[in-house]
């Protein structure tokens, strides 16, 4: 049942390898404890008690909130789908809520930040060339780590200065990308040596193949480490970056929205929150109420 139930969200709902090889591993972890707490792996005879005993399980091996709920997330995923094909007359996660948790604040980079790191990629002390040049397309186009990895080298327009990327959903938009990244991408090409079976990915190794997400987070925290201090340094903060700076250098969150691909304003309204000093900054130096220092009578 989980290899039609992969195959179904593969073809079908055409969700991305690196979602594919999610639900794997969580489903696999579910029928591991299936098979050493009940004693089989006949799906159809779970229940919410069995779903709680691995909620528990999972929570005194020390998993984070946040995964546990993305295994949760995988079940019911699955037990839908085995509703769908009539396997099973009602999922064991109908009644079953995600972990509530207060989500670590993602703090971005400044703009400072990233110019120091800039100024200092480049010198023999920093390393590779890839590495820089995969640090400055996440940050100047906000891609997912996923997306980056997945960019296929017919997808990289330099005539027009643009990428195609396809992210969460199988969605594809267009960014636009800097002269100075043209550049880049020209002078990583006569280094590019991919493998036969790796050559439509316009990133590989120096060993050919498709970058693994692993290299990429590894490059990222590595340079990121020689400019600050802040405990996050992630794919994920470099996106989260750009997309504040794009916001305070006068971007419309709507057009933000689409070089995010996020599906709803939701989501990009997330990184308006980061915003709010910058605001204040732009009020006490702009609003004429704030410059008179104007006092109320009572």
């Amino acid at each position: 049942m989980t290899d039609r139930f992969l195959e179904y969200i593969e073809v079908e709902k055409r969700y991305s390898p690196h979602t594919v090889t999610s639900y794997r591993k969580d489903l696999t972890d579910f029928s591991a404890f299936l098979l050493k707490t009940e004693s089989h792996q006949d799906f159809t005879k779970v229940d919410k008690k069995i779903i709680k005993n691995f909620m528990t399980e999972l929570s005194l091996s020390g998993i984070s909130k946040r995964s546990i709920n993305r295994k949760l997330s995988s079940l019911r995923s699955f037990f839908l789908f085995l509703l769908k094909i009539d396997e099973v007359k009602v999922s064991p996660l109908e009644s079953i809520h995600s972990l509530k948790f207060f989500a670590e604040k993602q703090i971005p980079f400044s703009e400072e930040e990233m110019l120091e790191l800039e100024s200092i990629e480049g010198k023999p002390k920093t390393g590779s060339f890839l590495k820089e040049l995969i640090i400055e397309t996440l940050y100047q186009t906000g891609m997912r780590r996923a997306e980056l990895t997945g960019l296929l080298f017919d997808n990289v327009d330099f005539s027009k200065k643009e990428i195609m990327v396809t992210g969460k959903g199988n969605k594809s938009r267009i960014i636009p990308v800097s002269e100075k990244l043209i550049k880049g991408f020209e002078q990583y090409l006569p280094t590019r040596k991919p493998l036969k079976t790796d050559e439509a990915y316009f990133f590989v190794s120096k060993k050919g193949e498709k970058l693994n997400d692993k290299f990429v987070y590894s490059a990222v925290n590595s340079y990121l480490g020689l400019v600050t201090s802040k405990s996050k340094k992630s794919p994920h903060i470099l996106r989260h970056s750009f997309a504040t700076h794009v916001l305070e250098n006068g971007a419309e969150i709507s057009k933000l929205k689409k070089l995010m691909g996020h599906s709803s304003l939701a989501s990009t309204q997330v990184y308006t929150t980061a915003n709010i000093e910058q605001l204040k900054k732009v009020f006490n130096n702009a609003h004429p109420r704030a410059i008179k220092n104007v006092d109320y009578e009572n």
